[in-house]
């Protein structure tokens, strides 16, 4: 199969406007991906499906990521005057990092058995700009695990054909696998209701009476 390199080239020279980023991985896997832009999603993934090379028919898997608001510090280097000589020294510089949302897709070819090519697709941020396309027109193997990440995550796929709550119930106001997600004491319709919800509830119900 192709590199992440080449590909990347050639989802540049088809899809005009299209904006690809080489994800490292630094994990013992090194498993690297290419972020796409949300703009082209769609374009993206018809290409990575129809083109000849690639044929990636089959998309085995997707899941959400959180990524809260960070601060992140990297080396720079710049040119300072230094006992009255001009030198290049490093200097830690500190970014901000707005917090997104995030879908990640591993996408297989059973026609030509190869892959996976792994593509990320973010949001704009975690609270009103968390639309994404929908990718299930496209495969739909991605159906149910899109509306899985709907429901954990609260990113909303544009064009998804059923988009409702998979695991929560309907009414429900949060997403459960956010990181800033606060469990709540009311377990009303915990089913198996363990000693740690038990203490959770009676606080509850104690602070209920009091008010």
């Amino acid at each position: 199969m192709e590199s992440l390199e080449q590909i990347k080239a050639r989802i540049e020279a088809a899809v005009p406007g299209a904006r690809v980023e080489l994800v490292p991985n630094d994990s013992p896997s090194g498993q690297r991906s290419l972020r796409l832009d949300a703009a082209n999603g769609c374009a993206v993934a018809l290409f990575l499906r129809d083109d000849p090379q690639l044929r990636l028919d089959y998309c085995s898997n997707v899941t959400g990521v959180d990524w809260l608001d960070a601060e992140l510090s990297e080396k720079v280097k710049v040119k300072k005057i230094v006992g009255g000589v001009d030198k290049e020294v490093e200097e830690m510089r500190k970014t901000k990092r707005p917090g997104c949302l995030e879908a990640v897709y591993h996408l297989y070819s059973m026609a030509l058995k190869q892959g996976p090519v792994i593509v990320r697709v973010r949001t704009e941020n975690r609270a009103d700009k968390n639309h994404l396309p929908s990718l299930t027109p496209v495969w739909r193997a991605a159906e149910f695990q899109e509306r899985e990440i709907f429901d954990l995550y609260g990113i909303i796929f544009d064009g998804h054909p059923d988009l409702r709550r998979l695991l929560m119930w309907e009414g429900y106001r949060d997403h459960p696998m956010r990181k800033d997600y606060v469990d709540p004491d009311d377990y009303e319709y915990e089913p198996t209701p363990h000693d740690e919800v038990l203490e959770k509830a009676r606080r509850h119900a104690a602070q209920e009476a009091g008010s």
